[in-house]
């Protein structure tokens, strides 16, 4: 196994971990979201009930609500991909615009006197 890949591995497992660790070392604790702080803000303003449009699809294929902290988890990892994905994207043309002059100047052929 290379360096690389076991870099990948151990950074992959510790993400997993620092991840999944406020599960369990947290374990009752109650986190609050803008979800309810907006409902209470429309209930206050309105003077009705907020009455959500939807059901979650999540929370109708299991039967209940989910925990706060499994809702931050999903959120989390929503962001780290969305983090990836433009990190992936502003190296690619980063890299585009560093090494493509490179390949235009080797593709060209040598003239020899």
């Amino acid at each position: 196994m290379s360096r690389n890949t076991k870099i990948v591995l151990v950074s992959l497992l510790a993400v997993v971990v620092l991840a999944l660790f406020p599960l369990f070392a947290l374990r009752g604790a109650e986190f609050g979201g803008t979800d309810d702080a907006g409902s209470a803000k429309v209930e206050e303003v309105t003077g009705r009930e907020y009455e959500p449009w939807f059901t979650p699809v999540l929370e109708q294929i299991i039967g209940g609500e989910l925990p706060g902290e499994v809702e931050s988890l999903f959120f989390c990892i929503q962001t780290g991909l969305g983090v990836g994905v433009l990190a992936y994207g502003f190296g690619y043309l980063t890299a585009r615009k560093k090494y493509g002059g490179m390949q235009e100047s080797a593709s060209e052929p040598e003239e020899t006197p």
